[in-house]
């Protein structure tokens, strides 16, 4: 059946092709063909599908302008639900306008759904000293970037952790009675102090946790909302150590999500919760309700995707894997360790398990990273999540230069690779430089890039890691990376952010090298602090271009603790 017939419009240069669309049977919802001859006609699935062929109408008219080719595609998705998930509680909340900038850009990519992740960044009512100078997202913005998403056909669902992860809420007076602990604990191999969690066996837990989702929900059309409820190591060492030792972790862990799932069913929602801590005790997963949607992550190059899938699947659960793009913790990416995280969520089969794949980018410590270097993972998971064979197509950097960076000279995604890889070879035997407690670290540095782990050391800890000669290798390549972002055709905004990725770097790999040089001089020494201050100035320069003025002290606080041991004192 024809469902539109008349004159598309294609691009910005007035081309006019007549456009027959119509809905019929294809391979399955997102999928369409497209046959060029005389006229266009695009047969799809759905509404999601024409979106889809549109878009790839406008990519060919920049590529061949007023003259096309007859041509014929067949395409869909691997993925019915194809998600990003930005941290929006780490620092930095997007500009409204830099939010509507960024959904233009994920629906080009033919993402259709996104997650803001918030443990404090958003205006709740009669919470207002949990998000008071963080400029959090209010209902109001909610509710315009919803409608804005359904209007590209993506649905913006509700993120909020429910469990572990609050440890800004439970520091505070009016909340610190509901923390798990205030006490010791260990956080895998790291010890830890303070409170992280909120106590599963307090009834008040549950009440706090409604209160917000109540508020929170509404403001979104999407019935999904991710509750979190990761990492939560330190149940079992406070208020819950009873229950813990009596009944199991899992059981308490169970019991407890599954109270917030009962809060979101009141509210006609569908949850949906990070798995990592059910996974690690798989009988934890016959505790919780099947309707809710497993959200498989891992962000290292063995994350066992597949396998964890199938785990949550056999339970009957919606899967969704969830890889990562290794920004975080880095400042310059890790380019090789995010592209196989990446290729390892969309490893042939996989779909049979999971029906979702959703690409997370966290701003651990400060959200240091500029948005180009996030914005390369992104990019490679649109493609995973859409047609996985050609992940590793030579000319994939080339399209992600030219429709995620505008960059027609297709060199940008290139150099943002290489930048995340300066450190590679020091990555792949520098665990000890994070895992000293750990008797048996792996010997590759896990979630972290070097220069970020390095420039965190004391100056007379860890130099014994990787020897001097490497470190100067890696300033080579910094160098050769420099060198290319000079001649480099992308904008200047994306110049600007990633030179400051690159004066971060120089500072890392200079502290690392003079750490590890013998008879460093005082004048090569003390010459960092004027490099700190200029890469503090810069990131407060390029701060609001993008982000709120919330959070950006924040931000800056974690370079005025490196300062604190930049120098040996």
């Amino acid at each position: 059946m024809t469902r539109q017939s008349g004159v598309f419009h294609i691009g910005t240069n007035g081309l006019a092709l007549a456009v027959k669309v119509r809905h019929g049977e294809m391979d399955g919802p997102g999928h369409y063909s497209i046959h060029v001859n005389d006229l266009v006609e695009i047969t799809c699935a759905d509404a999601e599908g024409e979106r889809a062929a549109r878009t790839t109408l406008r990519q060919l008219h920049v590529q061949y302008g007023q003259t096309w080719p007859r041509l014929e595609i067949y395409d869909g998705p691997e993925f019915a639900t194809r998600g990003v998930m930005l941290d929006v509680s780490r620092c930095r909340v997007p500009t409204m306008r830099e939010f509507f900038e960024i959904i233009d850009l994920l629906a080009l990519l033919k993402f259709n759904h996104l997650q803001l992740y918030t443990e404090h960044a958003f205006a709740y009512f009669g919470h207002e000293e949990a998000w008071r100078g963080w400029s959090p997202l209010t209902p109001s913005e909610i509710q315009r970037l919803d409608a804005y998403c359904r209007g590209k056909g993506m649905a913006l669902a509700a993120n909020q952790n429910c469990f572990g992860h609050l440890a800004h809420w439970l520091k505070m007076p009016k909340y610190q009675h509901l923390a798990e602990t205030h006490g010791e604990w260990m956080f895998d191999v790291w010890p830890r102090s303070g409170p992280f969690s909120l106590c599963p066996t307090d009834e008040k837990s549950v009440d706090f946790v409604r209160d917000l989702l109540t508020q929170l929900c509404p403001n979104f059309s999407s019935p999904i909302v991710n509750i979190g409820c990761d990492e939560t190591y330190d149940v079992g060492f406070g208020r819950s150590h009873e229950a813990v030792q009596t009944r199991g972790r899992h059981a308490v862990y169970a019991e407890f999500v599954s109270k917030v799932c009962d809060i979101t069913r009141e509210l006609n929602r569908r949850p949906a919760f990070w798995a990592d801590i059910a996974l690690h005790d798989p009988e934890t997963l016959d505790q919780l309700p099947q309707d809710l949607i497993a959200l498989c992550w891992g962000y290292e190059p063995d994350s066992q995707f597949y396998e964890w899938a199938k785990e949550c699947n056999s339970r009957g659960m919606e899967t969704w894997v969830c890889p990562g793009t290794s920004s975080w913790c880095s400042v310059t990416g890790r380019s090789a360790e995010s592209l196989e995280n990446i290729r390892r969520a969309s490893v042939p089969d996989i779909e049979a398990v999971a029906e979702g794949f959703l690409i997370t980018d966290w701003g651990d410590r400060g959200h240091h990273q500029t948005w180009p270097i996030s914005l390369l993972g992104i990019a490679r998971a649109a493609q995973a999540a859409w047609n996985p064979d050609s992940l590793l197509h030579p000319d994939l950097d080339a399209a992600i230069s030219q429709w995620a960076y505008g960059d027609a000279s297709g060199e940008i995604a290139g150099l943002v690779h290489e930048i995340g890889d300066i450190d590679y070879p020091i990555r792949q035997i520098a665990g000890k430089l994070t895992r000293p407690n750990d008797p048996k670290p792996a010997p590759r540095l896990l979630n972290q890039s070097a220069l970020f782990a390095d420039l965190w050391k004391p100056w007379d800890q860890g130099v014994e890691i990787a020897p001097l000669a490497m470190w100067h290798e890696a300033a080579e390549r910094l160098h050769d990376c420099r060198v290319k972002l000079g001649k480099s055709n992308a904008s200047a905004l994306i110049r600007d952010e990633v030179g400051h990725t690159l004066d971060c770097a120089t500072l890392a790999l200079t502290r690392a090298m003079l750490r590890r040089k013998p008879n460093a001089t005082s004048g090569e020494i003390t010459a960092l602090e004027p490099q700190l201050q200029h890469i503090m100035q810069e990131h407060a320069r390029l701060w609001p271009i993008r982000s709120r003025s919330g959070g950006l002290e924040q931000s800056l606080e974690f370079y005025r603790t490196i300062g604190k041991t930049l120098v040996p004192r």
